[in-house]
């Protein structure tokens, strides 16, 4: 199978080439678009309870979709929601953290299921985290560009820009004591220690809403 990763970084698609033996699930409504030979089968993936776990858990879809085609060099688009880079990522008996809504699509033996990591993960979307593993070429997204940032000690990480890290390294969520925290509320933090790989994001979808909810249409109060 071919494939390559146009528009980089910032409003990036991934385009498969499929021969009759290829196969490559991804999110479900990650297709922009496809050739009329690819076919296209919905599952969970895993079954009824690893779909739930997707959706109600990490925020992907409770649906999976797998494309195969009876004949050569079909060409699929996979597309993922934010507006960013995608990441191709080897992988071969491996493991990755992915932070929820990152994962776009794999090929091969890859198994994604759910980490959850203490029950704030109720009021915090980053403690609920996708565990990828196996053998095959995961692709996951971001939200701007994305940058590989080599750990060796500690790193901190702003918890809205973390997009995935190697499971070699601890981490554990913090909150930032300082006096802008106190008066505009706390910041969450991945404290990670130890040595291996965090990709990060050059943008946070919590910091764009923030910023666009004061130009907000706002419903006209009745004089009534």
């Amino acid at each position: 199978m071919k494939y390559k990763i146009d528009c980089q970084p910032g409003y990036s698609y991934l385009e498969v080439e499929l021969d009759e033996s290829d196969s490559i699930s991804s999110e479900s409504g990650a297709m922009a678009w496809m050739d009329p030979e690819i076919q296209m089968e919905t599952s969970t993936r895993g079954g009824v309870f690893q779909g739930l776990k997707r959706a109600v858990l990490s925020g992907e879809s409770f649906f999976q979709n797998t494309y195969t085609t009876n004949s050569s060099g079909a060409r699929l688009s996979l597309a993922p929601g934010p507006a960013g880079a995608i990441v191709a990522r080897e992988m071969n008996g491996e493991e990755i953290f992915l932070q929820k809504g990152a994962y776009l699509a794999s090929i091969g033996d890859i198994q994604i299921d759910t980490k959850f990591d203490g029950l704030r993960g109720f009021f915090n979307e980053g403690l609920f985290i996708l565990r990828c593993s196996g053998s095959g070429t995961l692709f996951f997204n971001a939200y701007g560009d994305i940058q590989e940032v080599e750990v060796d000690g500690e790193y901190l990480v702003d918890n809205g820009y973390a997009v995935a890290w190697d499971p070699t390294l601890d981490y554990r969520l913090t909150r930032a004591r300082k006096i802008r925290s106190f008066l505009f509320g706390d910041q969450l933090l991945l404290r990670f220690s130890g040595k291996g790989r965090v990709w990060v994001q050059s943008r946070c979808p919590h910091a764009f809403a923030s910023w666009v909810h004061p130009y907000r249409r706002k419903k006209q109060k009745s004089n009534e």
